[in-house]
């Protein structure tokens, strides 16, 4: 199976599905990244543009991530982007990487960016509908990202609402903050939300939902099934 996570920045993949990136990749699955804003550069206490292709690669080493394909849009300003560029953008990383099960952004986060990702994904998975040469998505799958979906405030919009949960290891959970400290000042502090603290307890949280010691959240918003009679 081909997964392909769409993030409005590097460190938004590892926040939101670490551990289970690293579950379907251990498990022989193909696991592919593709970040929109992927230079940051409006990003508070960014390293240097080496630095951070370097955090990037090593992050998405210890996940056992194949490929990263990084757009160069302007954080911050993704509302200004042209929606159509921002769609064919996510279009040509679902084309390249054969992705079958796709995971964004919630839609409702409090991240603008998070937002915009969000509505342009939504619209280039409905591209197998149009090209009969792309694989048919599968499902595609909302997650929840640290610091930015528990502050969607906006009482208009229907907040993140977990459906389905991803049972991962103590181990994945513990790669999951190993990837997220290598992305240089990303890491706080408990009780900040990028803290060990918080993660793991997130992680228990959701795991215990579900009955499962450790677990992350996702919220399922398309899903295809074929049947096949005999």
């Amino acid at each position: 199976m081909s997964y392909l996570i769409v993030a409005a920045h590097p460190d938004d993949e590892v926040l939101g599905a670490g551990a289970t990136m690293y579950k379907l990749a251990q498990a022989g699955h193909e696991v592919n990244v593709c970040i929109i804003s992927g230079e940051v550069n409006a990003r508070n206490n960014r390293p240097g543009t080496v630095e951070l292709h370097e955090d990037v690669n090593s992050s998405m080493n210890i996940l056992g991530v194949k490929r990263v394909i990084k757009g160069d849009f302007s954080n911050i300003e993704l509302n200004i982007v042209p929606h159509l560029k921002l769609v064919q953008f996510i279009e040509k990383a679902i084309i390249e990487t054969k992705a079958e099960i796709v995971i964004t952004h919630h839609p409702a986060d409090l991240n603008n960016d998070h937002l915009h990702t969000s509505l342009s994904c939504q619209a280039a998975v409905r591209l197998f509908q149009r090209r009969d040469d792309v694989l048919p998505l599968k499902e595609l799958l909302f997650m929840e990202v640290p610091s930015a979906t528990e502050w969607g405030l906006n009482a208009a919009m229907q907040k993140f609402f977990p459906n389905t949960f991803f049972e991962v290891t103590e181990e994945g959970v513990y790669k999951k903050i190993e990837a997220l400290a290598q992305y240089r000042g990303v890491m706080r502090d408990y009780p900040h939300p990028r803290s060990f603290e918080a993660i793991k307890g997130l992680a228990t949280y959701r795991g215990g939902q579900a009955g499962m010691v450790y677990a992350e959240a996702f919220q399922c918003v398309f899903r295809r099934e074929t049947y096949h009679r005999h």
